[in-house]
């Protein structure tokens, strides 16, 4: 039995034979279900989390007595990774819109006995009879309308499984707003510059570090947080190039004055207040959103949350 950390996918792996699992506690189980999902395609139980946030299906897979086996794979950029998903997407898609056809088959399937009685009035009108024929011909005609209930409920499969390939494709083919990657954007600096406040404190440790198990433990540390950095380094160059893709981000503190009106992505229009290097205050048009003494309420936003400049009526 053994534990390693597939790099292409991020996430922590489980091996162990069926008879070994079965033989774990309860508790054991539990901890495992809870923390992992098991893959056919993997042969092994897969962490629900992904890297970096692996401590606990490491801590499980130790308090199991798991052997660490290291790490399989290489890491994949984060293109390569939006790539993948968007490769899922599209063969989940062609999953739904297949369930979808096959749906539709059996609808007609269904419905044919039905169908197939079209403009036999005698069929649809003749009373049930007390007979052993009549009975007989009673139970038929209730299975082929029992039938054709069940074409129904395949058409409306059939409509749900379309409805869901056309959302996953749209999901995936929609490339995302400005803001929203801009905020990913902020997202992966702050995560960057976390990173390097611990370097430094983890340069400090191992410099006074006493023993080489000691120096081993933080040299791993130090490790992870340089890969977390070139994590977040690759996330940001790929939603800034989604930003230049889009024309980038038109406005800015040279081109915004106090009391302009504009349009954000969350608010609506607001009145812009001040700018700063890549944020910008604002304050909020609606009587609703003041204090108590009447005073708008107040926010910040990126710029790259603009989505456009008002202009004023002559009578505004």
């Amino acid at each position: 039995m053994g534990y390693l950390e597939n790099k292409e996918t991020g996430k922590i792996e489980l091996h162990f034979e069926k008879s070994e699992y079965m033989a774990l506690s309860e508790d054991q189980k539990k901890s495992i279900k809870s923390n992992f999902l098991f893959s056919r395609a993997a042969g092994a139980w897969v962490s629900r989390c992904k890297w970096p946030n692996l401590y606990r299906p490491i801590q499980v897979a130790k308090d199991l007595g798991l052997e660490d086996e290291g790490t399989t794979g290489e890491r994949l950029t984060f293109a390569e990774q939006q790539e993948r998903q968007a490769e899922r997407a599209e063969r989940r898609a062609d999953r739904y819109e297949a369930k979808a056809e096959k749906a539709e088959e059996r609808a007609h399937t269904y419905r044919k006995p039905i169908e197939d009685m079209r403009g036999d009035i005698a069929f649809f009108t003749q009373p049930n009879i007390n007979t052993s024929s009549g009975r007989a011909f009673t139970n038929k005609r209730n299975r082929m309308w029992a039938s054709w209930e069940k074409g129904f409920e395949e058409f409306r499969k059939s409509e749900y499984y379309k409805e869901r390939a056309e959302m996953v494709r749209n999901s995936a083919e929609n490339k995302p707003s400005k803001d929203f990657c801009q905020r990913r954007i902020d997202d992966a600096n702050k995560a960057i510059r976390a990173q390097q406040r611990y370097l430094k404190q983890y340069d400090e440790i191992l410099q006074n570090a006493e023993t080489e198990e000691r120096k081993e433990q933080v040299s791993g540390w130090i490790e992870k947080a340089l890969e977390i950095i070139q994590a977040n380094i690759e996330k940001a160059a790929y939603y800034d190039a989604i930003i230049q893709e889009q024309g980038g981000v038109e406005f800015s503190k040279d081109n915004l004055k106090k009391g302009d009106l504009i349009k954000v992505a969350r608010w609506g229009t607001v009145r812009f207040l001040k700018g700063g290097p890549k944020n910008f205050t604002y304050e909020f048009l609606s009587k609703a959103l003041t204090y108590a003494d009447g005073t708008p309420m107040q926010g910040k936003a990126a710029y790259a949350e603009i989505i456009e400049r008002m202009t004023l009526n002559e009578n505004d």
